[in-house]
C-alpha cells in the first residue's frame, strides 16, 4: 500500500485563517502555525492537514483557487510553507494540503483567458462551456450541485459551476457525448487531457517540496454525467486510479485522501483511505445533536453521544462495515469535527460529555482527525456572520466552527493583536471559554485527556489503526474489543449503564473515569469511559 504510514497516523486539522495571527492583520497565517508547533507536537499527532492555503479571492474560504502553485499572500509565502514543512518534519510531523481538484476561482488566469476568448481553445477548453442551454438541467440550484451560469464576459453562452457561481467546473470530460450536444468533451479529448496533466503537475510541485499528500475536495466531481448518474463518479475514480499509478513511481510514500467515502466501482480504488465526514450519516448519527442547525441532505435523528441516551450506533456500524468490506485494512479517517459543520462541543453537549466521545474517537480503529480547538473543547458558536461563503445553506452556518483558536486570556484569546472588529471571526465571548494556557495547568482538563489518549494509542498497538475492532455491545455502554488484549467502554448518556461480559477478570483500567469492572461485566457511570487491558 502506498503511504502505509497513514494507518498509524493521528491527524490534526488546521483551519489556517483561524489558528494564529503572527502579523496583526486579524487573519491567521503560516508563521503563526510555525510559532505554535510546540503545542501541536505536544498533542502527540504526527500529521497536520491544512485547509486550502493557495492564492484565492476567498469567496469560499480558499476553496476557490486562483493559483495552485502560490501560497495566498495573507498566509505568507511559498518559503513560509516550505519552512513549516521542514520544521514539522523535524518533529516527526507530516503535512497534508487540501487540493481543490474539480474547480477553480473565476479569477484564475485559465478561466479569464477562456472568458475573453472568441470560442473554444485550440488546445482544448479547461472549463465546460455551452452556447445554448441543453434541454435538461440539474434540478437543484444549490451550492454543491452543478449548474449553468451565464457568461459574465465576452464569451457567449454559459459555463458550468461546481459549487458557488464563482467556482467554475474544470473540464474532465463527460461519460456520454451525444451528437446534439457537441460542447461535451469525452474524457480523452484535449481539454480533459490538459486538466489531468495539470493535476500531476500540481501534485508533483508540492510533493517534491516535502508535502506528504493531499486531502482532495469534491474528489468525485471531476467527470460529469447527466443529472447525478453514478457513471460520473466511476469515471472520476478512474482519473484518480491513473494518478495513483503515476504516484507509485514518482512519489511512492505520498497519500491521497478523498472528501468522503470512495465509491466502490469493482475496478479498484483511487485513494488510500475513506473519510467519514461530519456532514454524512455515520458521523452525524453519533454526534449531530442539532445545535449547529439542520443539514438539508441528512435525516435528523437522535445522536448516540447525547445525554438522553436515545441514540443508536447502527448507522455508524453499518457504514464502518461497508467501508471495510472489500479490504479490512483500509484506513478510515474520522474527525472530532471539521470546518464544514458543528464542533464536538456543540450545545447542549457540555465539557463533561467530551471524555466518552474522545475516547471513542481515539481508540475505535479509525485514523482520528483532531480538529483544531477540539483538544480544549472549543464551542460551536451559533449566529455568527456569513464570512467567506460560510452560509452555503440556510439550514446551517459554518462560521460557528471556524472561530479563532483560544490560546490564553489575553485580548482576542491570544489569537491576534488586531482590533477585535478586524478579526477573521469573533472570539468566543464567554467568560469561561476554554484556553490552552488554562488547561495546561489543569491535569483534569480536556487538553490533558487528549494527550493521554494519543499517548496511550501510540504506546499500545492494539489501540491503533491496524488491530481488528470487535463490537461487544452496540448500546449503552458502547463496548468493543481491540485485538485480543484491550476492551474499551463508553457511556455517553447521563444515566449509568451496565453490560454483561465474560473475560474481564483481572482487567486493568489504563485510562478512564467512572468505570467499575465486576465479575460478570462492567458498570459505567453517566458520561463515563474506560480503556481496559485484559489479564
Amino acid at each position: 500500500m502506498a503511504g502505509d504510514w497513514l494507518r498509524d497516523a493521528v491527524v490534526y486539522e488546521v483551519y489556517p485563517q483561524s489558528y494564529a495571527d503572527s502579523d496583526g492583520d486579524g487573519i491567521g497565517d503560516l508563521r503563526g502555525v510555525i510559532e505554535h508547533l510546540d503545542h501541536i507536537e505536544s498533542l502527540g499527532v504526527d500529521t497536520v492537514w491544512f485547509n486550502p492555503c493557495f492564492a484565492s479571492p476567498f469567496v469560499d474560504a480558499g476553496y476557490d483557487v486562483s493559483d495552485y502553485l502560490q501560497v495566498a499572500p495573507r498566509y505568507g509565502t511559498n518559503d513560509d510553507l516550505l519552512e513549516l514543512v521542514e520544521e514539522a518534519r523535524g518533529r516527526g510531523i507530516r503535512v497534508l494540503l487540501d487540493l481543490v481538484a474539480g474547480h477553480t476561482s473565476i479569477e484564475h488566469p485559465w478561466f479569464q483567458a477562456e472568458l475573453h476568448a472568441d470560442g473554444p481553445s485550440p488546445e482544448g477548453d479547461r472549463y465546460v462551456w455551452c452556447e445554448e442551454l441543453p434541454a435538461w438541467a440539474w434540478e437543484v440550484g444549490v451550492p454543491g450541485t452543478p449548474a449553468w451560469v451565464p457568461s459574465p464576459g465576452p464569451r457567449r453562452g454559459w459555463y458550468l459551476k461546481n459549487f458557488y457561481d464563482e467556482q467554475p467546473a474544470l473540464n474532465f470530460g463527460w461519460t456520454a457525448t451525444p451528437e446534439d450536444e457537441p460542447w461535451r468533451d469525452g474524457v480523452d479529448d484535449p481539454g480533459p487531457v490538459r486538466n489531468k496533466a495539470m493535476l500531476r503537475e500540481v501534485l508533483d510541485f508540492w510533493l517534491s517540496r516535502g508535502v506528504a499528500g493531499f486531502r482532495v475536495d469534491m474528489a468525485f466531481s471531476l467527470v460529469k454525467d447527466d443529472r447525478g448518474k453514478n457513471a460520473g463518479r466511476v469515471a472520476s475514480t478512474q482519473v484518480w486510479r491513473d494518478i495513483q499509478a503515476w504516484l507509485a513511481t514518482a512519489h511512492p510514500d505520498a497519500v491521497l485522501v478523498p472528501e468522503g467515502k470512495e465509491p466502490r466501482t469493482g475496478l479498484g480504488t483511487g485513494f488510500d483511505a475513506d473519510f467519514f465526514l461530519v456532514i454524512h450519516g455515520e458521523h452525524a448519527s453519533l454526534f449531530d445533536n442539532g445545535g449547529a442547525g439542520v443539514l438539508p441532505f441528512q435525516r435528523t435523528g437522535e445522536a448516540f453521544f447525547h445525554e438522553d441516551g436515545r441514540g443508536t450506533t447502527h448507522a455508524f456500524l453499518d457504514g464502518w462495515a461497508a467501508a471495510r468490506a472489500d479490504d479490512p485494512t483500509r484506513p478510515v479517517l474520522m474527525g472530532t469535527a471539521d470546518h464544514d459543520f458543528s464542533r464536538l462541543r456543540t450545545d447542549p453537549r457540555t465539557p463533561e460529555q467530551l471524555g466518552a466521545a474522545l475516547t471513542f474517537l481515539f481508540t475505535w480503529g479509525t485514523v482520528p482527525s483532531l480538529y483544531y480547538g477540539d483538544e480544549i473543547g472549543m464551542r460551536y458558536l451559533p449566529g455568527l456572520p456569513d464570512v467567506e461563503g460560510a452560509v452555503c445553506n440556510p439550514g446551517y452556518n459554518r462560521s460557528g466552527c471556524r472561530t479563532p483558536m483560544q490560546w490564553d486570556d489575553s485580548p482576542n484569546a491570544g489569537f491576534s493583536s488586531a482590533a477585535a472588529e478586524d478579526l477573521y471571526l469573533p472570539i468566543d465571548p464567554s467568560d469561561d471559554r476554554p484556553t490552552v494556557s488554562a488547561q495546561e495547568q489543569d491535569p483534569g482538563s480536556t487538553l490533558h485527556l487528549v494527550r493521554r489518549l494519543i499517548a496511550l494509542r501510540r504506546a499500545t498497538p492494539a489501540l491503533g489503526g491496524r488491530a481488528p475492532t470487535t463490537v461487544l455491545h452496540e448500546g449503552y455502554p458502547f463496548t468493543w474489543r481491540r485485538g485480543d488484549s484491550h476492551v474499551v467502554v463508553v457511556n455517553p448518556r447521563r444515566e449509568p449503564a451496565e453490560v454483561e461480559l465474560d473475560g474481564l477478570e483481572g482487567a486493568r483500567l489504563l485510562l478512564g473515569e467512572g468505570v467499575e469492572v465486576r465479575p460478570a461485566g462492567v458498570r459505567v457511570d453517566g458520561f463515563g469511559y474506560g480503556v481496559l487491558e485484559l489479564a
